[in-house]
């Protein structure tokens, strides 16, 4: 089967671009069998998209098929991870390779695939930058932690500050990082952390209007170094781009500033990159090059591996050395076959001119979603920079309360008609456009054209 039906009346169904990859005969339990055994044996907090759940078991390149054939066109990358496409030939004859050699040592040996994936990885930062060592964790979220460790190690400070609305994963010292309600337990939690405003100048008083929005919204940072810390920082994190939060794009001139006062308090600059990293923005391999900075500390995951569970971060030798005055080990962290998947998938991106492709490609796209924001009042905003993009849909615009029920049914829709999407922001009414960076223009107008069909039966909801 090579699409997907849909289950109600519509005024057209289109035609999803040719796949030549015909799926596996699918032999395992059915996904009502899989459902069940997820309730009895799987923790209640994992949650599922879409009312009716899909079983998804293959993949290739940019499309998805469940265990009854269907194709689907994946517009979100396993959360924006899958960076060059699924099963990849060239990511999987590397693993194939490693795996058949030699699955785990761990770094208190010697083993060639973490050294060079380190030279290679490290090559990517921007010349002079002084970013040229790294450390190899299994995900974002240890990233992230080991980076606040650093910092506050490397300072002598103990503060840090994120931005409001920012996920940076939810493990004990990134969930004080995070400010969503939505992912914060009430327990004790981001002891020396505090949440300066976010930089929206879709819903924030400074809007895409103001010149000079990056400037005034630093202010609250600097606000807050002199009202709720000691006056000397350890660190600043955010992402270019924010991810769950919705696509927030900081505007230009925000990290400038905002660098600049955490740097005159003492402290370090980190830009987590775990979704804007690896040429997915276009313009750039780093989603912070945009803005003219040069963070302290990268920290990275999600795309750097196509898949598997690999994290990092890269920074200068100065700061990666204090964790020399301790002992600190991760026994996945650098195994031979993550390196090798790393590896593999960052010879892709740079062969292929990976980057360049997200930008042309992207832009494609992005214009056509604001095309379809002058047909569609529910589309409140359309931002982002290659392929990380965010729409948010508005009930009114001029209120622009969010259309959290009418984005549900638009996100619904789009499955039946063969689309997988991604949902964020707070209020879970911005649709998350980051695809598998394989993604061609045909695939986007086919995806512009399920939208335009999903928007447009929401208004008679």
């Amino acid at each position: 089967m090579t699409s997907v039906s849909a289950t109600s009346t519509q005024s057209r169904t289109p035609a999803m671009p040719p796949c030549d990859h015909k799926p596996k005969p699918y032999r395992g339990p059915s996904a009502s069998e899989v459902q069940a055994m997820r309730r009895e044996f799987l923790a209640p907090a994992l949650f599922t998209y879409y009312r009716n759940p899909v079983m998804i078991v293959e993949g290739h390149m940019q499309w998805l098929f469940d265990e009854k054939g269907n194709r689907y066109l994946d517009a979100f990358a396993g959360i924006v991870t899958v960076s060059v496409g699924h099963c990849h030939p060239k990511v999987i004859e590397a693993i194939r390779e490693q795996n058949e050699r030699l699955q785990h040592t761990t770094t208190i040996y010697l083993h060639p695939n973490i050294a060079e994936f380190a030279k290679k990885l490290t090559s990517t930062m921007p010349k002079n930058s002084g970013l040229s060592v790294c450390y190899f964790t299994n995900s974002g979220s240890e990233a992230n932690d080991l980076a606040i460790l650093m910092a506050r190690i490397k300072t002598g400070a103990f503060d840090v500050i994120s931005l409001r609305n920012a996920y940076h994963g939810a493990s004990p010292t990134a969930i004080g990082l995070t400010a969503l309600h939505t992912w914060r337990y009430p327990v004790p939690q981001g002891f020396g952390m505090h949440h300066t405003k976010l930089p929206d100048r879709f819903r924030g008083v400074w809007g895409y209007d103001d010149p000079d929005a990056g400037r005034k919204y630093a202010e609250d940072a600097l606000d807050l170094i002199r009202s709720s810390t000691s006056g000397r920082v350890a660190a600043f994190i955010a992402e270019p781009i924010q991810g769950v939060g919705g696509a927030v794009e900081m505007p230009p001139g925000y990290l400038q500033q905002v660098y600049k006062y955490v740097r005159d308090a003492g402290g370090l600059c980190i830009s987590d990159e775990v979704q804007t990293g690896f040429g997915r923005t276009g313009d750039k391999f780093w989603g912070f090059e945009n803005h003219g900075v040069t963070p302290d500390i990268v920290t990275m995951a999600k795309g750097i591996g196509n898949g598997c569970p690999l994290g990092a971060l890269v920074s200068r030798p100065d700061v990666m050395e204090v964790l020399s005055q301790r002992l600190h080990f991760n026994t996945f962290g650098g195994n031979p076959v993550s390196m090798a998947q790393g590896m593999a998938t960052l010879d892709v991106i740079l062969e292929e001119n990976i980057q360049r492709h997200a930008k042309e490609v992207g832009e494609h796209l992005k214009n056509g979603l604001l095309d379809l924001q002058k047909r569609h009042p529910l589309i409140g905003d359309v931002r982002g920079q290659g392929l990380m993009l965010g729409v948010e849909l508005v009930e009114d615009r001029s209120t622009k309360a969010p259309a959290s029920k009418q984005t549900a049914d638009v996100f619904e829709r789009c499955k039946e008609l063969g689309v997988l999407l991604g949902k964020g922001g707070l209020f879970g009414n911005v649709l998350r456009i980051k695809p598998p960076m394989c993604i061609t223009k045909q695939d986007c107008d086919f995806l512009l054209e399920v939208l335009d069909i999903a928007l447009t039966e929401s208004r008679g909801k």
